[in-house]
């Protein structure tokens, strides 16, 4: 497949632009009653997204087993269309480039995480330029932030090591700590195989087998192992994680230098830097995969919960766990999975703008993922429509998001 290199804005299916209220004031802060439209569909899968404070917002495309470079889109919010900014090249190893998490520096330059590597590029419409190499050695890169120092983070995502680096200026990455994983290694035999702890499944594609008296395994499938998933930082330099497989967030006390100062080490069965227990800031059933993160500028924690299709906020001080949003059952089926969020990934406050990518991943509330806008079709058959989607909720914040780094 040829892909043209240049400017590409694409005029897709866009829902009608119309004014809508801010919540009402029984909502309080935080809405109770939110719905969500389309704001624009994509060619390909999308999974991580940014923003800059000139409401455009930034998604780079994962194109499962094309050898070529993906593409970086920016979609304006207020005119929704498709722009190529910026490419990503695949890996030679799979031919397949997935990229995930990106993040803006303070003087413009984006920064996506590729396998184990992380790109950089100035992004540019009409030229898009190809990213330059900045960081390797980081395996599963995932969620990336910038400190206060302009250092990036990033977590280590399925590896489910709960792995979490620090990169200096000069793209070398600095083990800080860990996320203490679900099951330690204390047993493994020589074919890795044991461990002790838990294994968090996923149903589907995990399944069960129900009986009057159990609920017992039926396959070995939806093993859930990420726990070190979406990073921000907080106004205070704390480092928020998201924990997918827990459903939490831990929060990681930082110094001014950006040396952990949260306690590590207390289970001698895992890494001597694994965070102890006691950094989990809050963890909550309605935290269930919980994926990507953003903060608002009272200090409020907005969550993507991809696998329960649903938005969720964890007020600053930890204290209110509430779902803003979640998928209704379909009234036939019972599921979940017609949409209007279709397994959300990565969400972005843009001033009063509450916006979310969508992967539609076969996981979960989303599972059957052949349903829905973006239905995504079971090999070998090609898609004949959109792979991805970004849903913005249609009621205006009364919070507006964090500034983020970069007007254009």
């Amino acid at each position: 497949m040829k892909i043209a290199r240049s400017l590409i804005a694409l005029s897709l299916l866009v829902s009608p632009l119309v004014a809508v209220p801010a919540f009402s004031r029984e909502d309080g802060p935080f809405p109770k009653h939110s719905t969500f439209s389309t704001l624009v569909t994509t060619p390909f899968p999308i999974e991580g997204m940014t923003g800059d404070n000139d409401g455009n917002l930034y998604a780079p495309e994962r194109m499962a087993g094309a050898s070529v470079s993906c593409r970086v889109w920016r979609v304006n919010i207020d005119s929704p269309t498709l722009v190529v900014v910026g490419t990503i090249p695949a890996p030679s190893a799979t031919g397949q480039c997935a990229p995930l998490g990106l993040a803006f520096d303070r003087g413009g330059k984006l920064y996506v995480t590729e396998a184990d590597k992380i790109y950089r590029f100035t992004p540019k419409a009409g030229t898009p330029p190809g990213a330059d190499l900045f960081a390797s050695g980081v395996p599963g890169a995932n969620g990336v932030a910038f400190d206060r120092d302009g250092k990036l983070w990033t977590s280590d995502g399925t590896t489910g090591q709960g792995r979490v680096w620090r990169i200096d200026a000069h793209g070398t990455p600095t083990e800080m700590f860990r996320i203490q994983p679900i099951a330690n290694e204390v047993n493994l035999n020589s074919s890795g195989v044991g461990g002790v702890g838990r294994d968090v499944r996923t149903l589907p594609l995990g399944t069960i087998t129900v009986t009057q008296l159990t609920r017992n395994a039926a396959n070995t499938a939806g093993s859930q192992p990420l726990v070190a998933n979406g990073l921000a930082f907080d106004d205070d330099g704390d480092l928020i994680v998201s924990d997918t497989a827990r459903g939490a967030l831990w929060k990681v006390n930082l110094d001014h230098h950006g040396n952990v100062r949260s306690r590590m080490g207390c289970d001698t069965t895992f890494t001597p830097n694994t965070l102890c227990l006691e950094n989990i800031f809050v963890a909550h059933p309605l935290l269930e995969g919980a994926d990507g993160i953003a903060l608002d500028r009272a200090g409020n924690i907005w969550v993507d919960a991809n696998e329960r299709n649903a938005v969720v906020i964890v007020t600053k001080n930890g204290k209110t766990v509430r779902e803003v949003f979640r998928n209704a059952p379909d009234a036939a089926t019972k599921l979940r999975n017609g949409g209007p969020l279709e397994f959300n990934t990565s969400p972005v406050l843009s001033d009063r703008k509450f916006c979310t990518a969508n992967l539609d991943a076969n996981r979960r509330d989303n599972s059957p993922n052949i349903a829905g806008e973006i239905a995504t079709p079971t090999p070998p058959s090609l898609p004949t429509g959109p792979l991805g989607k970004i849903s913005c909720m249609d009621q205006r914040l009364s919070i507006p998001g964090m500034r983020l780094p970069v007007r254009w």
